[in-house]
């Protein structure tokens, strides 16, 4: 297991809106600084600017816009291990303002040579625009993935998820779910330790799998699924006790067919998804805020045994309840 080299894009380096910054910091804090004491050496970032003006947006309020200054252009993506795009501009996004063409060059030329390709938030049309999504399974924030699929016909977007590992191309979804890929990336190249730790320095979850959804709407629609509302409530109060699709419906008077895709469509998961990530937000609750056995955790979440939850925090959160609770919460708590 190795750290390599990390370019990031910096698309607009002149002008930069401020409410920018957060995707730009993000690979910047994660593989910029140095961490001798979990691995030395560490990721060697490089900052690459692209050399040409951004398309003339200037919306945003006075005083809200700066300038970055990059080590390299966009030659400094020849020979990197990942290549990074956490944004592109918003004109490119709501106008359809190309991108510079020497971007989109850079990058095929990238993914040619064996880098592995990451957009945040998004940078994913950029990814489109060079055709390294094309036939894959992508994602972007979930505000704007109707554009992505609207213009990259060929993508499969999906706006459900936080993110999408594709193997040597990964797609995030906005904000915090680009920390959770960036911290991903560390878990695939130097191991769930390393970047359990430097998740905790960053006092943030150790992990929240890419399947997890971006946004769920809860509110249902009035004139049909008002009734939804006070099932779900029932059943968050009752996660201890076995809870079954038909006892549910049977709540509602619904069959449970009709429950079942009345929920779907309200929270984008199955009845027993919706039930297993409550279940699994109960325990990490549980796991943070107390000092219960393990195996009362389980009880109280509607998990069963230990050895149930350990399953299912293994294949959802990819640490143990013990290893969760120790590499994360105390540094909540402390």
């Amino acid at each position: 297991m190795s750290a390599g080299s990390v370019a990031v894009v910096v698309t607009e380096d002149i002008d930069v809106p401020s409410w920018d910054l957060y995707e730009l910091s993000i690979p910047c804090t994660v593989f910029g600084k140095p961490q001798p004491d979990l691995a030395d050496p560490w990721y060697d970032l490089r900052l690459c600017g692209t050399g040409e003006r951004p398309p003339d947006d200037r919306s945003g309020l006075p005083g809200s816009r700066l300038t970055v200054r990059t080590g390299y252009g966009l030659d400094g993506l020849a020979g990197a291990d990942t290549v990074i795009v956490p944004s592109v501009p918003d004109s490119c996004v709501e106008e359809g303002a190309p991108l510079p063409p020497g971007l989109v060059t850079a990058l095929r030329r990238a993914h040619a040579a064996g880098a592995r390709m990451v957009s945040l938030c998004t940078g994913a049309f950029a990814l489109a625009e060079a055709g390294l999504l094309d036939g894959r399974r992508a994602t972007a924030h979930w505000m704007h993935t109707a554009q992505l699929a609207e213009r990259y016909p060929k993508v499969r977007v999906d706006d459900s998820v936080l993110y999408v590992d594709d193997g040597d191309v990964l797609t995030s979804a906005g904000l915090t779910a680009g920390l959770d890929l960036c911290l991903h990336l560390v878990r695939r190249d130097l191991g769930a330790h390393i970047a359990n730790q430097l998740a905790r320095r960053m006092v943030v979850p150790a992990h929240r799998p890419g399947g997890q959804a971006q946004f769920i709407d809860l509110s249902v629609p009035a004139t049909d699924d008002e009734s939804l509302g006070p099932v779900l409530e029932w059943a968050l109060a009752n996660l201890d006790r076995p809870l079954t699709v038909e006892e549910l419906a049977r709540r509602v008077a619904m069959s449970p067919r009709t429950f079942y895709r009345r929920l779907r469509a309200a929270t984008g998961m199955t009845p027993l998804q919706w039930l297993l990530n409550q279940r699994l937000a109960r325990a990490r609750s549980l796991l943070e805020s107390t000092d219960l056995p393990i195996a009362k955790v389980g009880e109280l979440s509607g998990l069963g045994t230990a050895n149930n939850l350990r399953h299912h925090f293994l294949k959802q959160l990819g640490v143990s309840p013990g290893d969760y609770r120790r590499a994360f919460p105390r540094a909540m708590n402390g």
